[in-house]
């Protein structure tokens, strides 16, 4: 009881909040469609943030602004413009050379760092992320949209010339693929929304932008800056529920790219719906249930100090945490008693106390969700390992380490995305690597070992299985000049940023035979800058 009174106290009546930290709430009755703000006077959501504001009436949580509850009519509006943009590849757009496209971009960048202030603010009151973190999600998606104009700025480089072969000359280029669905996820609604949606514009596609439920309002403040900066018709915001705007969008049959972050579920159900899937381009990042295995010869120390990283950052609230740990049952108690130790040690609270990392939960069902595994792990034998596991007050949830963890719980296979840390012990190594071999997900896995035989053993099994093997590391997304991409369920397309501009793009080319009279038609074409496509330009 003591416990669950001082978690009560996190929360705070709205005049203690810090000045600098409060928000107006902000109330969007527009949204960008074919190069204007639209007007909006129908339906909106109320937004209310993961934070609660102690009242005469007990924890409420805080309304902080509305949006637009759009229908199917204005979603196929807004495709229409996006289709009429492309105009099947004749558009401004799409015609557009890469430099004036970079330009562009650079411009939009300008006019979102001047949003940085509100942007930062709406991220951490919509989803409860800590203002460091908020901060630091901004800052490396700026960072991600410099990088990936710098690795465009290459890729025209190396296509700037001409190659000759078997008496052909050409020149290979990558071109855009027509309109692109984007939807980004809560858990980064600004940067893993904007590393799908930058590469996707600047390769010359147009666009059609679902913001995510829970992170809405942050895009608001930017939509003026996409208005500017780019023609009409290639940024075109959706608003409203997605089952009832997304499936018409999809059985037009227009989009030509579907990018999505979020379940394999709604991903397999958004491509059936293509009337022609063979068209389709998909670019998926899905459910993952990434493992962490410790072998006795582990530093304990480093792998309690990632664990707790690798699980609870954003609350365990990202597709790469760890969401299950294999320990050898040699160090299992040992183990968990470190494990518990450090969490005990998290501070926790409003995401505006410095040094927080433990958080209020944005899903409104997902404390009751957390109770309903923790309950159903103790009744096939778990129990609540850590102090104050589980405890729970209004949005708030702390950390529960489950152990022993069998699998026939429901933590042994769902993907739990929350502050719950399910701990399995094993004997043989064969066990955590079966569990992955037969897992639906295959995204990363890490393992923490400093015995250079058990880790060449487990390696070259399980890059099979996974994408991503972390030795004595957790899991996690960066650099992200690294591929980011999942095997089975977990995702569809490589991302990073060169594969992200591959994954917009298609590699198309100019040819001709090599004779007097198409040498002249080359030249004059490329010497008098008649196409854009057809060009040695050089980008520096």
């Amino acid at each position: 009881m003591k416990f669950i009174n001082e978690l009560a106290e996190i929360f705070v009546t709205e005049d203690v909040i810090p000045e600098k930290y409060r928000l107006d709430e902000v109330h969007q009755r527009e949204y960008l469609s074919n190069g204007e703000m639209v007007e909006w006077t129908g339906k909106v959501h109320e937004v209310y943030s993961p934070v609660c504001i102690r009242t005469e009436n007990g924890l409420q949580r805080k309304l902080i602004g509305t949006y637009p509850v759009c229908t199917e009519k204005e979603a196929l509006a807004a495709l229409d413009a996006a289709v009429a943009a492309y105009d099947n590849g004749r558009g401004q757009w799409p015609t557009m050379s890469v430099a004036d496209r970079i330009k562009c971009v650079e411009e939009f960048t300008h006019k979102m760092i001047q949003q940085k202030d509100i942007v930062v603010k709406l991220l951490m009151w919509e989803i409860g992320k800590s203002y460091a973190d908020s901060v630091k999600e901004f800052d490396r998606t700026v960072e991600y949209i410099y990088d990936t104009i710098d690795a465009l700025k290459d890729i025209d480089r190396q296509s700037s010339g001409f190659e000759q072969e078997g008496g052909i000359i050409a020149q290979i280029r990558r071109s855009p693929l027509g309109v692109v669905l984007c939807m980004g996820p809560f858990n980064y609604p600004l940067n893993e929304t904007f590393t799908t949606l930058i590469p996707a514009i600047i390769m010359g596609n147009t666009l059609l932008f679902k913001p995510p439920k829970h992170g809405t309002l942050l895009h608001y403040p930017l939509l003026r800056a996409f208005q500017e900066s780019f023609p009409k018709g290639v940024v075109n915001t959706i608003y409203g529920r997605g089952h009832s705007i997304v499936p018409a969008l999809m059985q037009s049959g227009k989009i030509n790219v579907l990018t999505l972050i979020g379940s394999s579920k709604v991903a397999n159900e958004l491509k059936k719906l293509h009337p022609k899937v063979n068209r389709l381009r998909a670019i998926l990042g899905l459910d993952a249930k990434n493992a962490a295995i410790i072998t006795p010869s582990a530093d304990l120390k480093l792998a309690v100090q990632e664990t707790v990283l690798g699980s609870l950052s954003f609350n365990g609230q990202r597709c790469t945490a760890l969401k299950i740990i294999f320990v050898h049952k040699s160090i299992a108690e040992q183990f968990i008693g470190q494990l518990s130790e450090a969490i005990s040690k998290l501070k926790y609270g409003m995401p505006w106390n410095e040094g927080v990392m433990l958080t209020p939960l944005p899903e409104p069902h997902k404390p009751d969700y957390l109770k309903e595994i923790i309950e159903d792990a103790k009744a096939h034998g778990a129990k609540v390992m850590n102090e104050n596991g589980g405890t729970t007050v209004a949005s708030f949830v702390f950390p529960a380490v489950m152990y022993p963890v069998n699998n026939k719980m429901k933590l042994y296979r769902e993907e739990q995305f929350g502050p719950v840390i399910p701990v399995v012990p094993y004997e043989s190594l064969e066990e955590p690597i079966e569990y992955i071999i037969d897992s639906t997900h295959g995204q990363q896995v890490s393992i923490f070992s400093n015995d250079v035989e058990e880790l060449s053993s487990s390696i070259d099994p399980l890059v099979n299985q996974v994408s991503r093997v972390n030795i004595n590391s957790q899991c996690q997304r960066g650099p992200d000049i690294f591929p980011f991409t999942g095997r089975k369920d977990s995702a569809e397309g490589t991302l990073s940023v060169v594969d992200a501009l591959r994954a917009f793009s298609i590699r198309s080319l100019v040819a001709t035979k090599l004779n007097e009279t198409n040498k002249q038609l080359i030249n004059e074409i490329v010497h008098g800058h008649h196409s854009n496509f057809l060009s040695t330009k050089y980008i520096f």
